[in-house]
């Protein structure tokens, strides 16, 4: 028993001398000994691993491509994550992995004629809501015409051009387009370009992971800028710290109105003034070439809705044929250049320049269409370009668009034949070229207005 006492009273002793250092461990005064920090994981190094996509093409290149971003100094982490969860498209590679259709057949400004492309956004239902959306916050549009220099309706129409008004902004996951993209490979260097943008704009802060969603194509927001673009012109206009082109409208409309402003556009400057022609015009003058005011008058063109020129200042502009010389004509100034940077299509910048009017309280064109005359369409425009080639007149590559070298070499051969030089290509104009029509007979009247 006395041992057990003994032993008791050691245990009591030890415990009171426990007690005790603990209590002078933490009396003030005295730190308490630092935590026992756990060991830092070394960071990760050599080739970024993923899960596969399911498709070998794509997982070779995502590995050649984040190689190529990480030898460019990229994060790694957020290089992971843009590549990370990547999948074929039945869009882009379509299904069997064969490369999609995606050529200029499927573009509207390309494949329709002029007066049917137009329907869209000359409807009631666009122009009607574009005047609202000028109408409900006239504070907006007045700070952003004070800061950038570019007219209201002109970011609205291309607003309603985009997405109509954010109502179809899209819902693609914006890296893993651009990586189908890529694989595909007719655009790879571009769209290779554009996720490095996307890691960019990560790495800045000015986007979240789950903010990059796209249209097919890539352009992202109420006004469908690519990942590029929003690095050069995006704007933070509501002052939160983020440039939000997905849900802000005021940081998206100020982003296409600093786009545009740097893309030379001019305040209170026209984009076109529709004009008629004099009987017995010389059509050949619609070349592509500009000239003064002064000469265009003096030739025997005037405003369509009277009057004389109002130009805001701008003193040269070319003469646009967009349906040739029977349909409407147009004088185009340099805003229309700056329109032309967002969709380098005539018909997309005419479509802008029209609904934003409209916007604005002003419909046009005034002339009618020539709606009996048959455009051409992709392939019948390539048969037309080698045709013309053929005989001489240099209608550049056979690609299908009736570009400005098109018509050019069209109106050389129309002059050739004594005919009204407007460049316009119909069927008309295309059994004449390829000669299975009489040359001699004119495709239309030459006092045409």
């Amino acid at each position: 028993m006395a041992q057990i006492a003994l032993r008791r009273s050691h245990i009591i002793a030890a415990a009171a001398m426990t007690a005790l250092v603990a209590s002078c461990a933490h009396s003030p005064g005295q730190a308490a000994p630092p935590p026992i920090a756990a060991p830092v994981p070394a960071p990760e190094t050599g080739a970024i691993t993923y899960a596969s996509s399911g498709h070998a093409g794509m997982d070779i290149w995502r590995v050649a491509f984040s190689e190529k971003a990480l030898a460019a100094g990229h994060d790694r982490e957020v290089v992971k994550s843009v590549l990370t969860g990547i999948s074929p498209l039945e869009l882009w590679i379509g299904s069997s992995f064969q490369p999609a259709k995606t050529g200029i057949e499927d573009q509207a400004e390309f494949a329709k004629p002029i007066w049917d492309y137009l329907r869209v956004p000359m409807s009631n239902s666009r122009i009607s809501t574009g005047a609202s959306r000028l109408a409900e916050n006239p504070a907006l549009f007045d700070s952003l015409e004070a800061a950038y220099g570019v007219d209201r309706e002109a970011i609205v129409a291309i607003w309603g051009m985009e997405t109509s008004f954010g109502a179809v902004k899209g819902n693609f996951d914006a890296p893993n387009v651009l990586a189908n993209m890529a694989v595909e490979g007719r655009r790879k260097s571009l769209a290779e370009r554009e996720l490095l943008s996307l890691i960019k704009i990560l790495e800045q802060g000015d986007a979240e992971r789950d903010d990059l969603i796209a249209g097919w194509a890539g352009a992202m927001g109420h006004t469908q800028f690519m990942p590029s673009t929003f690095i050069a012109y995006a704007e933070d206009f509501d002052g939160d710290g983020k440039k939000d082109v997905w849900e802000s409208e005021a940081d998206a409309l100020a982003s296409t109105a600093n786009y545009l402003a740097n893309s030379g556009y001019t305040l209170n400057q026209p984009w076109g003034i529709e004009v008629l022609a004099r009987t017995g015009f010389d059509f050949g003058l619609a070349d592509g070439n500009e000239r003064r005011i002064e000469t265009w008058a003096t030739e025997g063109l005037v405003p369509a809705r009277g009057g004389t020129f109002e130009t805001g200042g701008a003193n040269y502009a070319e003469l646009w044929l967009p349906a040739g010389a029977e349909g409407p004509k147009y004088l185009l100034f340099n805003n229309f250049k700056a329109f032309k940077t967002y969709n380098n299509a005539d018909s997309y910048a005419f479509a802008v320049g029209l609904s934003g009017d409209a916007m604005g309280g002003q419909n046009g064109p005034i002339a009618s269409w020539p709606t009996h005359l048959t455009p051409l369409t992709v392939s019948e425009i390539k048969i037309l370009q080698a045709a013309l080639n053929a005989q001489g007149f240099d209608a550049g590559g056979v690609d299908g668009i009736p570009g400005r070298k098109t018509k050019g070499a069209l109106q050389a051969f129309q002059k050739s034949r004594g005919l009204v030089a407007d460049g316009y290509p119909t069927k008309q104009a295309l059994a004449l070229v390829t000669g299975e029509a009489n040359v001699g007979v004119a495709s239309s009247p030459s006092g045409t207005n």
